[in-house]
């Protein structure tokens, strides 16, 4: 994607060729930032705390993070302490664990000598992959929005929660790859974005990289998306996933959920961008199975916003001495899911669906 003209990927290697290089997402919208990662504590520091944030993203940094753990010593020990010291940093999605496993059978394999070089080697591999996914994402999930807008005479109304775009991934992203890939091919379309209490990712990341693009958006409040609904205002809902189960159950940011329910009373399509590596075929029931991350209660009593005069300031919100619980994520359950939109193509939320596009990967009886 283009930030004042110049391309940028989410993530890359400096010109040393070991610093790892992300776009600090804690300083947007109002500051484009970079973060220098140079050791593995860096790293786990960066995904616990959200400067790199996204199930793709947190996979790719994860990847590099094992690298970086390479340089001062690359023994077996060495790669198990750095696999569980990265898995230990965000719980719910699964692109994480995915990443850290194949990153440790690749390293366990080969000799210590030669871990430095091929770390690096293999999580460039995995950021490739990314790319390759969501483009192929973005091709399928087009269709979908041609599909939907023939005939319409206006632009498309796309609703999407929180932030599943390029800032989610290494670049293009998985619920936006498509509006991307439609605003390029030239198909008029506008985006609603919830503004994603209480880390208002879609207020401070989605508008601000839909901008960057010159898409037409709006930001509405969470609680808006059943009235746009009502009112014939929404077309088409996508959104991405953390965790998707071999059942077709989404795990994605707290809210999801309602926004599935709006849909179903209101006959909207609702949609899930995701590539294979959000897919965790160890687990058959998204609600009782999938691990629900518990972050901060600060999160929900505290914004940062930005002053009059320009300063960018925290302010609390809520009266002082309640208590706030802070859920990161909901499971949206598979009926509720119009179709899954992957690298291979769209499937219906299910077991059969799933397996359909990865016979390999299904577990046995899945179909």
């Amino acid at each position: 994607m283009r930030i004042d003209g110049r391309p940028y990927r989410t993530i890359w290697t400096a010109d040393d060729g070991a610093t790892v290089v992300v776009i600090d997402q804690t300083r947007l919208p109002f500051e484009f930032a970079t973060r220098r990662l140079r050791t593995l504590d860096e790293a786990a520091g960066a995904i616990r705390s959200m400067v790199v944030r996204g199930a793709p993203l947190i996979g790719v940094t994860a990847a590099y993070g094992m690298a970086l753990a390479m340089r001062p010593e690359a023994s077996d020990d060495a790669v198990r302490r750095a696999h569980d010291v990265l898995l230990r940093t965000r719980p719910t999605a699964v692109n994480l664990r995915w990443a850290l496993e194949r990153m440790a059978r690749v390293l366990l394999a080969a000799p210590s000598s030669e871990r430095v070089a091929l770390a690096y080697r293999e999580a460039a591999a995995i950021a490739e992959e990314d790319v390759a996914c969501c483009t192929a994402i973005g091709h399928h999930g087009f269709a979908i929005l041609q599909d939907l807008a023939a005939g319409l005479g206006r632009p498309l109304n796309v609703l999407t929660h929180c932030n599943a775009g390029w800032l989610a991934c290494v670049d293009r992203g998985t619920a936006l790859a498509p509006v991307y890939a439609a605003h390029d091919a030239g198909l008029p379309l506008h985006v609603w974005v919830d503004e994603t209490r209480p880390r208002n990712q879609g207020a401070a990341l989605t508008a601000f990289e839909l901008g960057a693009h010159g898409i037409p958006h709006t930001v509405v409040a969470d609680n808006a998306g059943g009235h746009l609904m009502q009112r014939g205002l929404v077309d088409v809902c996508f959104v991405g996933s953390d965790r998707t189960t071999a059942n077709g159950d989404v795990a994605n940011k707290i809210g999801t959920y309602l926004k599935a329910l709006a849909a179903r009373d209101n006959g909207v399509p609702f949609y899930a961008a995701l590539p294979y590596s959000t897919i965790d075929w160890r687990l058959d029931d998204g609600v009782a199975e999938v691990p629900i991350e518990e972050r901060s209660a600060r999160e929900v009593t505290h914004l940062h916003g930005r002053a009059a005069d320009g300063r960018v300031l925290e302010v609390e919100v809520v009266a002082p001495g309640s208590a706030a619980a802070n859920p990161a994520f909901d499971v949206t359950p598979a009926r509720l899911v119009t179709g899954i939109v992957t690298e291979r193509g769209v499937a219906p939320a299910s077991r059969a669906g799933l397996a359909a596009l990865y016979p390999a990967e299904a577990p046995r009886g899945a179909a």
